[in-house]
């Protein structure tokens, strides 16, 4: 699928999505602590304890999936006119979100130069959108 030209979300308003939704994720992250102490009778995790650091990413995903399978947009999507859609144009499945999820983390697991490739790809895509097949498609503004 190619996004048209005036369709395509710049690096800036993706990375402002970005923020958006990290801080959301922080909150949740926060709640999720707070439910992982409740049930390990009332200790915290261990610095470094990898079943807390899956149970965060679990977290993680059901967030950006959750969002983009139901919705096709996180909040912070939302509030940058992003929508999430697949190779035919239309919301993505499970699958594809997930793909996406994964292949995100390996977009900035280099200092994030999978996203800063969206610089110089002359589509404006990411590692990401590349690798998933899913692509961030900016939405018109309302009138």
């Amino acid at each position: 699928m190619t996004i048209p030209e005036d369709n395509r979300p710049s690096l800036l308003r993706r990375l402002a999505a970005v923020l958006y939704d990290g801080m959301l994720l922080i909150a949740l992250w926060m709640a999720a602590g707070g439910l992982w102490i409740g049930f390990h009778g009332g200790q915290a995790a261990a610095p470094g304890d990898g079943p807390f650091r899956v149970y965060l990413l679990a977290v993680s995903w059901a967030f950006f999936t959750g969002f983009w399978v139901l919705g096709g947009r996180t909040l912070g999507m939302q509030a940058w006119r992003l929508r999430l859609v697949d190779a035919n144009g239309e919301r993505v499945t499970l699958r594809a979100a997930s793909h996406r999820f994964v292949t995100a983390i390996l977009s900035w697991l280099p200092a994030g130069l999978g996203f800063l490739w969206a610089l110089f790809d002359r589509e404006a895509l990411t590692w990401h959108d590349r690798l998933s097949k899913t692509y961030l498609y900016l939405e018109p503004k309302r009138r």
